[in-house]
């Protein structure tokens, strides 16, 4: 069953458990935004940021949080590998992935370990409700998103499409250039293309959002 926006906004006031929150973002706006918006929960207690997984896992063995808002993107690292790291470190530690770009299946946040699934654009009250559900040991994610039987339907070209098939298969640039007959540059194009058209910043986030969609063979 999916959470209603009421669900998460009306989150915040049922205990007065004050709680730890730990974010995990390679971003310092992105700091700035949730550390303004979580000081001004009356049940958060203190807001602890990282910008490594390496970080956030000392933080998380030092200070202990009750919950870890981690981006599905850390620079280089996958937010689901580091919400590995911090569960199996901090048990207690419950951990929300959000992300601006990339998704992640509700399967495979649950098999990291992970409570739930937040967007950055939601309003700040329902990423504050998340948490805060998070915290009293609830579970948020999104309905699954309906599958797209046909990359035209994004206007991926055939083109396109074979480019983000060899992606996924973990062909470098020259790899998929040698592969198609394409030149480099061009290779770039049609990368540069897929990114635009998915509506993500990299081959990891067009591979993750293309598999939601069931893009890929």
């Amino acid at each position: 069953m999916g959470t209603t926006d009421a669900d998460l906004t009306a989150a915040a006031e049922r205990s007065p458990k004050r709680l730890r929150v730990l974010v995990v973002d390679d971003h310092d706006v992105v700091h700035w935004g949730f550390r303004l918006m979580l000081s001004q929960q009356t049940w958060v207690e203190r807001c602890l940021s990282a910008h490594s997984g390496a970080e956030a896992l000392e933080l998380a063995v030092r200070y202990r949080p009750h919950v870890a808002l981690v981006d599905l993107f850390i620079g280089e690292e996958s937010g689901a590998e580091v919400c590995e790291r911090l569960r199996t470190a901090e048990p207690a530690t419950r951990v929300l992935l959000f992300s601006g770009a990339g998704e992640i299946s509700p399967r495979a946040a649950r098999a990291a370990g992970a409570s739930g699934f937040a967007y950055k654009d939601w309003p700040a009250g329902r990423i504050a409700g998340a948490v805060r559900l998070v915290g009293l040991g609830r579970t948020v994610f999104e309905r699954p998103v309906a599958r797209v039987d046909s990359p035209g339907a994004l206007g991926l070209s055939e083109r396109e499409r074979a480019v983000l098939e060899l992606m996924a298969s973990g062909a470098t640039n020259p790899e998929i250039g040698e592969h198609l007959h394409l030149s480099r540059h061009t290779v770039k194009e049609h990368s540069s293309a897929v990114y635009r058209k998915l509506g993500v910043r990299n081959r990891t986030e067009a591979v993750q959002r293309a598999q939601r969609l069931g893009l890929l063979s």
